[in-house]
């Protein structure tokens, strides 16, 4: 099973768990990162484990290539000394060291692909989890916000708004009552400002009247005359 499909599984684990507890966002995204972050950590320290086995198997390659190189030497000293069993049995023995050697090899060979495989998946990890990261920031604060509007939006849809609405315009219509008496009481009470008013109106009347008759006694002498 490659990390992915693990790492997929815990993860949809969790979040199962947090949905069915009614986690909040916020908490979800640490999980999942913190979830990424600790799988990066395993499949480290499994690839580190994995590159010192392979280096183990290298050093018995080593050894056992040695070992050949070695049985075929014997074989060519007991062959120059005319020991053939000698020769034939170094042969054998070489033949052995042969067939670990290839064994050997076959296991590291299967090893270089499991850690090309582990390198890849790591780094496809490390720039999911910098993308994540990178997105955190701004999940938190698109869901903050989008909090707030529906506390906002539930707010102004709510029967306690409505019912504060209705008793602000219902004081406004008392108030307006309340004007409105008080203006009664003033209609038809002339206040200082209207006497003085009425007295400046009397006097331009008295003017007009004065100059209306001088002109109408004008006229009567000349007709006479």
């Amino acid at each position: 099973m490659g990390i992915f499909s693990r790492f997929t599984d815990i993860v949809n684990s969790n979040l199962n768990a947090l949905l069915d507890k009614a986690e909040d966002p916020e908490k979800m995204v640490r999980l999942i990162i913190q979830e990424m972050e600790d799988t990066l950590v395993e499949v480290r320290s499994s690839s580190a484990k994995t590159i010192a086995e392979k280096k183990e198997l290298q050093r018995a390659l080593n050894r056992l290539s040695d070992e050949v190189n070695d049985w075929q030497t014997k074989a060519e000293l007991a062959l120059s000394k005319e020991r053939e069993d000698l020769a034939r049995a170094a042969l054998v023995e070489r033949e052995k060291a042969a067939e670990q050697v290839s064994s050997v090899e076959a296991d590291i060979a299967q090893l270089d692909e499991h850690i090309s495989k582990l390198q890849h998946e790591v780094g496809q990890l490390q720039e999911k989890l910098a993308d994540a990261k990178a997105r955190q920031k701004s999940m938190l604060m698109r869901q903050k916000t989008v909090a707030s509007r529906l506390d906002v939006k539930k707010t102004l849809h709510s029967d306690k708004l409505n019912d504060a609405m209705h008793k602000f315009e219902r004081y406004e219509q008392k108030i307006d009552s309340m004007e409105a008496q008080v203006e009664s009481f003033d209609l038809g009470k002339k206040t200082l400002k209207d006497e003085f008013a009425e007295l400046a109106a009397q006097d331009k009347i008295d003017n007009e009247l004065a100059a209306l008759k001088a002109r109408v006694a004008s006229q009567s002498g000349k007709k006479t005359n």
